[in-house]
Formats: C-alpha cells, sequence, structure tokens
C-alpha cells in the first residue's frame, strides 16, 4: 500500500517540488527548464569556484588521496573555496566510508541513503547508491526497506529522531537496538551508524544550503521526476521568477542598503565588544535571554519562507518522490520547534553537563577508534576558520558572529551555553539571515536561491560558504551530543 495514501496511477498526476515539499498538478502545464545556472552550484556563479579549484593544487591531491568516487565532484568543489577545511571534511569522510570500522562497507553506504532520504537529498542518494553498488551491495536493497536486513531497518526510527527531534532520543532507543538478539546492534556498530547518519543528515544541509547541482552524468530514476533541479520552488517557476530574474533582483538590489547594513553590522559587533569589557551580565539574566532567543526562534521561518508564494496554488497532502521515501518510513515526521508554545517544557540540554570536548569525543573514540580524532579536527577547524575579513572590510575579528551562528543552531536544537550571552545573537543574527540558517538546518530541502541571496549582500560567495559549513558542522555536532548521551545514559 502507498504511504502517501495515494496510488501510483495517481501520483503520475503530479510534480513535485522538492523545496516547499509540495505538489503541483501536471495538468497546471507549467513548463519546467533544465537547470539555468552551469557548474556546480545554482547560487554561485561558476566563475568564483573554477578559479579556486584551477588555483588550487591541493584539491587535486585531496580528491586523488580521499575522494570514494574518485572525481572532483560539485560538493568538493564548492569546499574548495576552503582548502583548510576541505582537508578535515575528505579525510574525516574517507574515514567513515572506507577505512577499518565495525561496519561493512555496503552497509555504510545504505545507511548515508537511509540519512539523505529524510531530507529528500537525491543528490546524496545517487551518489551512494553508486558507491553501495561498487562495494558489493546487493542491488535488490535498492528497491526499498523491506528488502533489507532487519538490523538496518531497525535504525528507522533513530535515524528519524536524529535528522528531525534529536532531543527526544534516549537510553531505551540505544537499549532496543543493542539488546541480545539475532537483529542487535553492537555498540561499536551503533557507533559507527550514528556517525554516518548525523554526517549525512548534515551535509544534505550543506548540498541544500549551497545550491548543488546535480552531476552532469546523473542517471534517471524511476517514479516522479525531481523537478527543482536548482533548488528552485515550482512556486517560483508557476510566478515565472526565473533563476536569472531572481539572482538580478538578489544582487543588484538596494546596494545602498547593503553597504549600510555591513557598516551597521560592523558597528554592532564593535559594540557589543565595548559593552562585554565594561561589564557582565548575571548568570540569571544569561539564562532569561537563551530562553528568550529559544522562544523567537519559533516566530522564524514559519510566515517567512512562504510569504511570496500563495499557498491555495497547491495540495495540502506531501507526496514524496517515489525512488526517495522507499528507504524511510513515516516521511511526514520533521522538525518540530524545541520550545513549542503550548506543550509541556521539555528540559534545556544545558552544554556544560555533557560536552563534545570532555564526553561525546571520548567516547566515541573509544567504541570506533581515531574517528574522534578526526571529527574533532574538522569541528575545530570550521569554528577557528578565519581570513580576518568581513567583505570588502580587512583587518576584522570575526570570532564573535562566528560563535552567535554555531551557538544559534545549537539554541534551535535546545542546547545552552551558560557562559554565552544570547542577546549578541539578536544582535548579530539579521531576520533574513535567522530564516535561511533555520531553513538549512532544520528544513534543508526548502532553500531557494531567493533565500540565499536574501542576506548579507555585500559579502562574497566564499564567505557564504563558510556560513554553511558552520552551519553543517553546528547540526553534526548538535545530533551527535544527543545520540552519545543517550548511549552514556545507556552504559552506566
Amino acid at each position: 500500500m502507498n504511504r502517501g495514501g495515494s496510488s501510483p496511477s495517481a501520483a503520475a498526476n503530479y510534480l513535485l517540488c522538492t523545496n516547499c515539499r509540495k505538489v503541483l498538478r501536471k495538468d497546471k502545464r507549467i513548463r519546467v527548464s533544465q537547470p539555468l545556472t552551469r557548474g556546480p552550484s545554482a547560487f554561485i556563479p561558476e566563475k568564483e569556484v573554477v578559479q579556486a579549484n584551477t588555483v588550487d593544487e591541493r584539491t587535486n591531491f585531496l580528491v586523488e588521496e580521499y575522494s570514494t568516487s574518485g572525481r572532483l565532484d560539485n560538493i568538493t568543489q564548492v569546499m574548495s573555496l576552503h582548502t583548510q577545511y576541505l582537508e578535515s571534511f575528505l579525510r574525516s569522510q574517507f574515514y567513515m566510508l572506507r577505512m577499518d570500522g565495525p561496519l561493512p562497507l555496503p552497509y555504510r553506504h545504505y545507511i548515508a541513503i537511509m540519512a539523505a532520504a529524510r531530507h529528500q537529498c537525491s543528490y546524496l542518494i545517487n551518489m551512494h547508491v553508486d558507491e553501495f553498488l561498487k562495494t558489493g551491495g546487493i542491488a535488490e536493497w535498492l528497491n526499498g526497506l523491506e528488502y533489507v536486513p532487519q538490523r538496518l531497518k531497525n535504525l528507522n526510527e533513530i535515524n528519524k529522531l536524529l535528522a528531525h527531534r534529536p532531543w527526544l532520543i534516549t537510553k531505551e532507543h540505544i537499549q532496543k537496538l543493542v539488546k541480545t538478539g539475532e537483529n542487535n546492534w553492537s555498540l561499536p556498530e551503533l557507533v559507527h551508524a550514528v556517525v554516518l547518519l548525523a554526517h549525512y543528515h548534515a551535509l544534505a544541509s550543506f548540498v541544500f544550503g549551497s545550491g548543488i547541482n546535480p552531476e552532469r552524468d546523473p542517471e534517471i530514476s524511476n517514479g516522479f521526476t525531481l523537478i527543482s533541479v536548482n533548488n528552485f520552488c515550482v512556486c517560483d517557476l508557476a510566478n515565472d521568477n526565473n533563476i536569472e530574474n531572481a539572482s538580478l533582483s538578489g544582487s543588484n538590489f538596494g546596494i545602498v542598503d547593503s553597504l549600510s547594513e555591513l557598516e551597521a553590522l560592523m558597528e554592532r559587533m564593535k559594540r557589543l565588544q565595548e559593552e562585554r569589557e565594561d561589564e557582565e551580565a548575571s548568570q540569571e539574566e544569561m539564562s532569561t535571554r537563551f530562553e528568550k532567543e529559544k522562544k523567537e526562534s519559533l516566530f522564524v521561518v514559519s510566515g517567512d519562507t512562504f510569504h511570496s508564494f500563495p499557498h491555495s496554488d497547491f495540495e495540502d497532502d506531501m507526496i514524496i518522490t517515489s525512488d526517495v521515501s522507499r528507504y524511510i518510513e513515516d516521511p511526514g515526521f520533521g522538525y518540530e520547534d524545541f520550545a513549542r508554545r503550548g506543550e509541556e517544557h521539555l528540559p534545556t540540554f544545558r552544554a556544560q553537563d555533557y560536552t563534545w570536548e570532555n564526553h561525546g569525543f571520548s567516547l566515541v573514540n573509544r567504541l570506533y577508534s581515531d574517528i574522534g580524532h578526526l571529527l574533532d579536527e574538522k569541528f575545530r577547524m570550521v569554528y577557528n576558520l578565519t581570513y580576518n575579513t568581513m567583505a570588502t572590510h580587512e583587518d576584522v575579528d570575526t570570532t564573535m558572529l562566528r560563535r552567535a551562528l554555531f551557538n544559534y543552531v545549537h539554541c534551535m536544537f535546545g542546547i545552552r551555553y551558560d557562559d554565552y550571552d544570547y542577546g549578541e545573537v539578536n544582535q548579530l543574527l539579521e531576520r533574513s539571515l535567522k530564516v535561511y540558517i533555520k531553513t538549512v538546518t532544520c528544513y534543508p530541502e526548502r532553500t531557494t536561491k531567493r533565500m540565499y541571496d536574501s542576506y548579507w549582500r555585500q559579502f562574497k560567495h566564499s564567505e557564504k560558504v563558510h556560513v554553511n559549513l558552520l552551519l553543517m558542522e553546528a547540526r553534526m555536532q548538535a545530533e551527535l551530543l544527543y545520540a552519545l548521551r543517550a548511549i552514556t545514559r545507556h552504559l552506566t
């Protein structure tokens, strides 16, 4: 039976928008063109990425050394705007997929497919279907979850919770997976699986947030055609807003305004630094500011994301592509705000009680040797990465801004740092940037070029890619903290 409640023949009457997860009837007669942009990203001019790659021989060396596909794919090309980070990323990903570890190689790629499917990320699914078969995976498994071993199927629940509401993961979920029996997981296997799931959920955020284009030779899949090949909404196409028009309005819109926006941000950073030196907020005040920011994050996205798309044009039911939904259960399950209105108050995850540095790192390393070191290097790399520039300004200390981005993601996942003043988030992150962050982190498949263009209009594309790297790693770390805390509680 079709989980979406509609028959395959009925499904053939629809086109799917992978961004807003709505469908249009084919009889609307919307002409959908091929990608209007060339190159690795629909959001970044091709010449900017190509220039970075031609200059940098290091990127080519890294691809030869650490790429499982053996080619310079679109993700790598966009990440190569930050070669230092790219090295950490490729080394840790290569270790997860290819080096000695508790899980067989085909399992690793199938878990990557399951993780990417939670966000309908066909780019990553196609990549790992290919790798799954190359590493000796059983082709029949690609027909869907009912064809895979029960123990892989048992990962469904933790995949779903990690991707959308990791704060709901408890030691009971862990016990269920590791209990004795023929389908049980050993703890090292489970840690390997959790690392892969978190990695690919977060990487889906990067793919959508950076507008990664399909590779030039994608295989044609059965089922629905994914038509928003450029991460552009059918809604936009229906309103005749093609990519060229949108990029014109995005790049030229209010240059004077965006310059003053940049100056205002610089001024706020300076003022915050001075206030910090003058007086420190009390613990009580810091706690109040966190709760305020957490509640305010409720109102981000819900109204903003779709303000330009008339809801009545779409069917209410979400239809997920048949070739994606076969790898997941409960496709309607998604992110819900940690601080939901009217719900019983969930306890905040106090970062000091369970940190990556003091707890998560050692647990991961003990159960899945060396991955802890590689992940730690990657987290530190992205957090500390700086060129001391902001758009046209040089010799700028961007630490405050990087911390605000990282901590805002954790705030949306209910993680609080006692020593951080969350008032800074409101001062440093404008509304359009908050909408973008929440979309990329929590509903990445809804990201559009318009959202990407709408914030920091005077900043370089490489700086926006840096933002996406920070969001990706903050998300991965948040998922790992919840999962590893549950494993620790199971062990104690």
